[in-house]
């Protein structure tokens, strides 16, 4: 039996389905996303970053995206990985605590600086930090910066995910994750919607 395609999945296209046949017309496209998924999810070594960190940070960036079906896929992931009950319902609030739109942030000063957008600045609530370990609140708060300040990353920034246990290969690691969870929401979430103009 093959392997599902995730974004097929996330987007509920069936086998041979129009859209599918559409996307099965570029099956380099198709074999690298679902590599990336594979590499990120499921690496023969995950070196720095546990399986339940991944689908930790994987479920929370999908539900600041509001997208259901891919929050429920990730949320099944963490769920293969036995997290405590305590740790997913944390987890589960600050996903509805961290949601807003943006993009916001600050460019540097000069032409684009008229674009700069002031934003709410996202922490994790002090009641779910110690049921979250400190890892992985310095997680949700990075990547909550990447999906929604990420014109104010910084050095400080990184640093306080040093400060809190990642190594450099875990920082990467993180940002591979969210850069490509924006990606297979985004194309997930576009399918769903040709999806329904066709049928």
């Amino acid at each position: 039996m093959s392997e599902r395609d995730v974004i097929d999945l996330l987007a509920g296209l069936a086998p041979g389905s129009p859209l599918a046949a559409i996307r099965d017309r570029k099956p380099v496209t198709r074999q690298n996303a679902q590599a990336s998924y594979r590499a990120l999810f499921e690496p023969a070594d995950l070196g720095d970053v546990s399986a339940q960190e991944r689908f930790a940070v994987a479920t929370f960036v999908a539900g600041l995206h509001a997208e259901e079906e891919a929050a429920a896929f990730y949320a099944d992931g963490l769920a293969s990985t036995e997290p405590d009950a305590a740790f997913v319902v944390a987890l589960s609030a600050e996903v509805v605590r961290g949601r807003t739109v943006g993009p916001y942030g600050a460019y540097p000063v000069g032409p684009l600086s008229r674009e700069d957008v002031d934003g709410p600045v996202y922490y994790v609530a002090e009641a779910h930090r110690a049921v979250l370990g400190t890892r992985m609140t310095a997680a949700l708060v990075h990547v909550h910066m990447l999906v929604f300040h990420p014109r104010d990353s910084s050095a400080a920034a990184l640093q306080a995910l040093l400060d809190a246990g990642w190594s450099n290969t875990g920082i990467v690691t993180l940002s591979q994750l969210v850069a490509f969870l924006a990606f297979q929401i985004r194309a997930a979430a576009g399918l769903r919607i040709l999806s329904r103009s066709v049928s």
